[in-house]
């Protein structure tokens, strides 16, 4: 059997290009800040004690480049763009439902993996879970036992339609890292005060 603690965890992420499209910082080129906050996301998942795999699902030839110092990574092609779900669940049938899995957004540059580790930590009690953003509104992690069909409904007021499918709330600390997901601005000054990653702080210089 598997060891129920070791997750695969799959984080979806747009071309740069196309990414973070509401994030306008001056003098910060979007593109290279989209791609850090993923690639610092990435990195955050990797690094997780209980996380055994990170999947990722992206569109972006080069992703993997500038991936390289992240280890263990495995990259699954988008395809036909179809939306956040539909990029989620290619990376799901790749995973397969021998092990718990979790989908991640890819866009949480603060998150620390001991963080994540005490999300997936009460994850392995309930069949699905769901973390809350920031705003209480949107979700930032949705997870699934085991052998279990994968469901997510990400987009707007996802909280409250993963509540809708099942999934129970778990239970995070208000402040935890994995809450602060970034889309304007203001999230992003939000998220610079609790700490950023590497990859993020370096291109905002």
């Amino acid at each position: 059997m598997p060891d129920p603690s070791s997750w695969v965890v799959v984080v979806p992420v747009k071309a740069a290009t196309r990414g973070k499209s509401r994030l306008a910082v001056d003098g910060v080129d979007r593109a290279a800040l989209a791609r850090a906050i993923a690639l610092d996301t990435i990195a955050a998942a990797a690094s997780c004690s209980a996380v055994s795999q990170v999947i990722v699902v992206t569109d972006e030839a080069t992703l993997p480049l500038h991936a390289a110092d992240i280890a263990g990574l495995r990259f699954v092609p988008e395809g036909e763009a179809r939306g956040l779900n539909a990029a989620i669940a290619a990376g799901m049938q790749a995973a397969g439902e021998r092990m718990p899995r979790a989908a991640l957004l890819g866009d949480v540059p603060s998150l620390r993996g001991e963080d994540l580790a005490v999300a997936l930590h009460a994850a392995a009690a309930v069949d699905r879970g769901v973390v809350a953003d920031a705003e209480g509104t949107g979700s930032t992690l949705v997870t699934a036992r085991a052998g279990l069909a994968w469901e997510s409904a990400f987009g707007e007021g996802s909280f409250a339609a993963h509540r809708a499918l099942g999934c129970e709330v778990l239970e995070v600390p208000g402040d935890s890292t994995l809450r602060r997901d970034v889309d304007t601005a203001e999230q992003l000054r939000e998220a610079r005060g609790i700490g950023l990653g590497a990859r993020t702080t370096a291109v905002l210089g």
